[in-house]
């Protein structure tokens, strides 16, 4: 019996088989390649989305402690109108009680002007264009009332702001944070609510609330110190004459005091006194002088701070029972001889000073000591739904730094502080993140 012959083309569809196996290889392949594409696509846009959150809450970070800066600094700024207020309270005294006493001629304006030499005599009687200034400087009167809103708007406004501002931060950088994010994921429903995590906060304890008598207290005296009109009113007047052959190397003398000060409970005062010193000699106490005030005012903005120039508080009105020497020698321990104040002045101005209301330098938020040893960060994690279910986990962090826009004039380091807006942004290494850089995971 003969081989059956095999016919040409009988074998053709087991190619077809293996062709159709290689295509389905390829588009699983493909179909693979594709989702992987997918993932790292939306791992991608989670990773900028959660690099711009964070950077958004650096921001705020930042932003939050420039404002802070800018209040203190809005504290020195009324510190130092304050300052000038009472500086003008005190001058307005002053100039109110010399009109009475050129009026009354005690001393009289042509004597000053014959000791002293005509600008001074005429000075003085110019002084009574300034009768009723005291009106200016009483508890009720404009500069009381100014003084009063400045510091009603620093107890009530201020000092509000900044623990609101310290309280609220977290609440607020939360919501910018994912505000950005939302806007990255604008096909999201408006209600949707991220799977996010903090999973570091340097924020707590950073700033605290420090007392006005510290860093405040330095910088508003430093402010003060540029305005020459809050510095020392010390001037000395002397008379050429020869009054006694005793006291041949002393003078008749006119002396201007005053100085406006913070004292130790941080309340502004300002004092202001002006006298003549007639020399005089006599056998009991030999040289001494005899002091005729001609202007006081005192402002010290809380009426139980003593004043610290000598002086006393029951002064006589006059000497016209008594001898001024012998009054001093026995009610006061004043040096008439070689002091070179007006105590009789300041005891005056002690008498009719005016009660002005005000808290002193108000308590503030600075830094903590440790910030200069801490960055000012924080760090997410976002868990987020990603092509096919998968579960896309990424990380990032944000920093907010205190850095000057150009170097000291003295050289020296200034450690992070809220006395100058020079905080910025910066993401920052996740502290989970391996060798210190940002990473992200794909979870089934």
């Amino acid at each position: 019996m003969g081989r059956a012959s095999v016919l040409p083309g009988s074998q053709a569809g087991q190619a077809l088989v293996l062709g159709m196996i290689m295509v389905g290889l390829l588009a699983a392949a493909m179909l693979r390649y594709f989702m992987v594409g997918q993932v790292a696509a939306a791992k991608s846009r989670q990773f900028h989305a959660l690099d711009a959150a964070a950077y958004s809450g650096a921001q705020v970070q930042a932003r939050a402690l420039n404002m802070l800066a800018y209040i203190n600094r809005a504290h020195t700024g009324h510190q130092v109108a304050m300052a000038h207020l009472v500086t003008l309270g005190s001058w307005s005294l002053l100039g109110d009680a010399q009109a009475r006493q050129v009026a009354v001629g005690n001393p009289p304006h042509y004597l000053l002007g014959m000791l002293f030499g005509p600008l001074h005599g005429a000075a003085y009687a110019a002084a009574r264009r300034a009768a009723g200034f005291k009106r200016l400087a009483v508890t009720q009167g404009e500069l009381a009332a100014a003084y009063a809103s400045h510091d009603k708007t620093v107890r009530e406004v201020l000092v509000a702001v900044q623990h609101e501002i310290v309280r609220g931060l977290p609440a607020v950088r939360d919501h910018a944070i994912r505000h950005i994010l939302a806007r990255n994921y604008p096909e999201l429903p408006d209600d949707f609510r991220f799977n996010l995590s903090i999973d570091a906060d340097a924020w707590p304890g950073y700033v605290q609330l420090q007392s006005g008598q510290g860093a405040l207290r330095q910088l508003v005296r430093q402010a003060a110190g540029l305005y020459g009109f809050l510095g020392r009113r010390h001037q000395t007047g002397f008379n050429t004459w020869s009054v006694h052959p005793v006291c041949a190397v002393l003078r008749h003398q006119l002396r201007r005091r005053g100085s406006t000060y913070l004292d130790r409970q941080g309340i502004w005062q300002s004092v202001d006194t002006q006298s003549f010193h007639a020399l005089r000699f006599n056998r009991w106490v030999g040289c001494y002088y005899r002091e005729y005030p001609m202007g006081w005012g005192w402002i010290p903005a809380r009426s139980s701070i003593p004043l610290s120039q000598p002086h006393v508080t029951n002064a006589p009105e006059n000497f016209s029972d008594r001898d001024f020497w012998r009054w001093v020698s026995e009610a006061t321990n004043w040096d008439i001889i070689t002091g070179t104040g007006n105590p009789l002045a300041t005891s005056r101005a002690a008498s009719a000073r005016q009660r002005w209301q005000g808290g002193g330098l108000p308590a503030h938020f600075d830094t903590s000591p440790t910030a200069v040893r801490r960055p000012l960060f924080f760090a997410l994690t976002l868990r987020h739904l990603g092509p096919e279910g998968l579960l896309i986990t990424t990380q990032a962090a944000g920093q907010s730094f205190f850095a000057r826009p150009h170097r000291r004039t003295d050289g020296a380091h200034e450690r992070p502080n809220l006395f100058h807006p020079y905080w910025q942004a910066r993401l920052a290494a996740h502290p989970d993140a391996p060798g210190n850089t940002r990473f992200g995971g794909v979870h089934e």
